[in-house]
């Protein structure tokens, strides 16, 4: 006997993003998905909320509203920072079995990685880790014949960032998500926008044994390279040929302001640190300016630059993949191409 197709319809519950929070400013990658939040849930006709879990938070409105935030809820109490597991999980297991939100998104962070498994866990909802995108679509599940509209869909590199895998979680909710820094684009929608706020009672949502672990002392040291922000990035790929010839990168960045990046094949080799990585497996950049340098354009590295302003690629090969989203095109070797570079701004900039 044929079994007739039929759709799900889910209530469409709220969009929950857990904002990070460090001396009182809310962290850049929550910021970036309160955008990207802001704009899922007009698709799923939903409320944008987030929850910032902490002390002294009376300055977190101020920071979030503007990104179209229709309720914050506000959890403040001196044990909540710095964060720790219990507490800061406690509170959202509790919070999500209450109102039941269909999403909860939250940065690929160190805390991020450590909070959203305990949490999907509890919860029994699933969660895909290290997202790259974020959409909503349609799932049809042939073998149960059934379609689940309004899915999340949660895209990430596979497999080393050989392929990009988009994953759906049909039936568990909410469908949680870690989302890397840098990949969503952080933008105000209304400067004057007020939401709601909520103050939760910690003393609801978190048990006393859930404090028994106190952080006694924290050192923090912020990392020396921000490629992240930069306005001009030189980047060199495996054409860069050694890690001597990386040097000229470094000299070029210096002569015109810029920080130097990388791609993976670049970094496999050794030519330079981990932390200046760029791609579906490192950071996602949007620099005003982009000089690609032995750069072929694998489509792992391009996920991560492409939505540069201007790209120039210098390569000695003109059929190199990267030259076909560049602006501009320099055939050669780095050793003959980049110092004549450095020559030229510092003979015109004085």
């Amino acid at each position: 006997m044929r079994r007739s197709r039929y759709t799900t319809h889910r209530i469409m519950n709220n969009l929950f993003v857990y904002c990070e929070i460090e001396d009182g400013v809310i962290a850049d990658v929550s910021l970036e998905l309160l955008t990207k939040g802001r704009s899922l849930a007009n698709q799923l006709h939903c409320k944008l909320e987030a929850l910032v879990i902490g002390h002294r938070l009376d300055g977190v409105a101020a920071q979030v509203f503007p990104y179209g935030v229709d309720t914050l809820y506000l959890v403040d109490d001196a044990r909540l920072y710095p964060y720790t597991s219990q507490p800061h999980a406690a509170v959202l297991i509790n919070l999500f079995k209450e109102q039941k939100p269909q999403v909860c998104l939250m940065g690929a962070t160190s805390i991020g990685r450590d909070l959203g498994p305990r949490v999907s866990s509890a919860l029994h909802s699933g969660l895909t880790a290290d997202c790259t995108a974020l959409e909503i679509g349609t799932f049809e599940d042939k073998k149960e014949n059934k379609t689940y509209e309004n899915l999340l869909y949660q895209i990430r590199p596979a497999f080393g960032g050989n392929i990009v895998a988009t994953i759906v979680n049909p039936e568990c909710r909410p469908q949680m998500a870690t989302v890397r820094e840098g990949v969503m684009k952080k933008e105000i929608v209304d400067a004057a926008h007020k939401g709601e706020i909520v103050r939760l009672d910690v003393k609801k949502y978190v048990s006393d044994t859930d404090f028994v672990v106190s952080v006694i002392d924290r050192q923090m040291e912020k990392s020396k390279i921000n490629i992240k922000s930069s306005p001009i990035i030189v980047a060199g790929g495996y054409g860069v040929g050694s890690k001597e010839n990386f040097k000229l990168l470094f000299d070029l960045a210096e002569t015109i302001g810029a920080q130097v990046g990388a791609s993976r094949a670049a970094v496999d080799a050794g030519f330079t640190e981990h932390e200046r990585q760029i791609g579906q497996t490192g950071v996602t950049v949007h620099p005003k300016l982009y000089i690609a340098c032995g750069i072929s354009g694998q489509i792992q590295h391009i996920a991560g630059m492409q939505d540069s302003s201007i790209i120039i690629s210098v390569n000695s090969d003109p059929n190199a993949p990267i030259n076909t989203i560049a602006d501009y095109v320099i055939t050669g070797t780095v050793e003959e191409v980049l110092p004549k570079m450095i020559k030229y701004y510092k003979k015109n900039s004085k």
